[in-house]
């Protein structure tokens, strides 16, 4: 894995933010650094999120959101929950969301409205949806271990996901929402 599409700046995304999970995530998430930006905790740089397209369009046009608006029509609102931790073979350790096939789907939807915009540059055609709560240098067993500890004693809030978030990452690594598209509202 080289992230090298994670290396540069100003990217834009499609993301599924939870700040709701922010009390519950940060324990693992302030002590955990990017690895395109390891001076800086998870928590300084992008709330608690499902990426759903990274990158996606450098410069998004009123055109590019009214396609990912017609892509996300016939999804309803729906809730979300994180009952489990798990790892990827690299060491990001993440939690899963539920209805995990539902999530699935609505990222399915995302990249075939945006085929000439691979997630993760192409590196993962076929993503796992995940909310990462440790980087592959910091993640591991241990991680994991915790996390599904902490989830069987008291269970992470259920959001209601109403929405999908449109970020920018400024130069210096730090994202900030510039606009939102709600799920299942009818095309404009």
């Amino acid at each position: 894995m080289s992230d090298a599409w994670a290396a540069g700046t100003e990217l834009t995304a499609i993301l599924i933010t939870v700040p709701e999970l922010e009390a519950y995530t940060d324990r693992w998430r302030s002590v955990s650094r990017s690895t395109a930006r390891p001076q800086v905790p998870l928590t300084e740089l992008i709330p608690p999120h499902v990426s759903v397209l990274v990158p996606w369009v450098a410069e998004p046009t009123d055109t590019d959101r009214a396609r990912l608006q017609a892509a996300v029509a016939s999804v309803q609102p729906f809730e979300l929950s994180f009952p489990t931790a798990g790892q990827f073979p690299n060491g990001t350790a993440w939690l899963k969301p539920e209805p995990f096939d539902k999530v699935r789907a609505l990222l399915m939807a995302v990249f075939d409205a945006f085929p000439e915009c691979p997630p993760y540059g192409g590196e993962f055609p076929d993503p796992h949806p995940h909310l990462t709560i440790s980087s592959s240098n910091q993640g591991g067993p241990a991680v994991v271990a915790e996390a599904n500890a902490a989830l069987a004693a008291t269970p992470a809030p259920t959001v209601q996901l109403t929405e999908l978030g449109l970020w920018r990452e400024d130069a210096e690594g730090v994202w900030r929402q510039f606009g939102a598209v709600p799920l299942g509202a009818p095309i404009a």
